[in-house]
């Protein structure tokens, strides 16, 4: 089958209007669209592939704006059989291919339905740390609940992003302030569809990438202390 997902975020920006004069709604307009993406998840019952939807480029405001982008993923796929994934991401230009095992994913199944669609879905909940915050001078982490709605309906134990593991394929996942919909599913399309794993891009472990992207990281906070242009502006989010 074929589900496309639609994600959207929460945006909660105090914007300095001595930066950007009086473009602020304009470039909240821009932001939100920014993150506002559509992708499709090609699966079966034991692999998928997971990447976005071509679009068009945001629009540019102003002068100069910076936006930190660490880690931009192109496709992800997944293969539940053999409990492995292969996943490109975007690091500042550069192309890695991160091959490695599917962790065990300690959802905890609750009570609650709802309909999404025509489908009956069930919720499922997940804690898990992640970084507090990347321009931070400390190494902190945070527990982040993902809450995901799963349908038995659909017999796939997959879902977007990197989740997987509930007993029917996840149709919404939330967390912090991100929500991804599914707003469409083709089952058995007409057009018979493959799926492969991404090839392009330098192969590293998750725990090789990792590495790569925290020296990137204070790379970029060093350049983040010492930058000052009275014609560009920063956003953190």
């Amino acid at each position: 089958g074929i589900a496309t997902y639609k994600t959207q975020r929460k945006l909660d920006i105090k914007i300095d209007s001595t930066q950007v004069g009086g473009m602020q709604d304009e470039l909240m307009a821009m932001l939100k669209k920014q993150f506002e993406k559509t992708y499709t998840l090609t699966f079966n019952k034991e692999e998928s592939l997971y990447k976005e939807e071509e679009s068009l480029a945001p629009p540019s405001i102003g002068n100069t704006m910076v936006v930190m982008t660490m880690g931009g993923s192109g496709e992800l796929y997944k293969n539940i059989k053999s409990k492995r994934f292969v996943k490109q991401s975007d690091l500042l230009g550069k192309m890695f291919l991160i091959q490695d095992s599917l962790k065990t994913t300690p959802w905890k199944l609750q009570g609650d339905t709802k309909n999404i669609g025509e489908y009956t879905c069930y919720k499922a909940t997940l804690e898990r740390a992640v970084d507090a915050d990347t321009f931070s001078d400390e190494d902190t982490k945070k527990t982040q609940t993902v809450t995901a709605w799963y349908t038995p309906q659909i017999p796939v134990s997959n879902g977007p992003e990197e989740f997987q593991g509930l007993p029917g394929l996840i149709l919404e996942l939330s967390y912090d302030s991100q929500t991804i919909l599914c707003s469409k599913v083709t089952l058995n399309p007409k057009n018979k569809t493959t799926i492969k794993p991404p090839t392009n891009g330098k192969s590293v472990s998750q725990l090789e990438f990792d590495a790569i992207m925290t020296k990137k990281m204070n790379e970029m906070k060093s350049q983040h202390d010492d930058f000052d242009d009275e014609n560009s502006f920063q956003i953190k989010i």
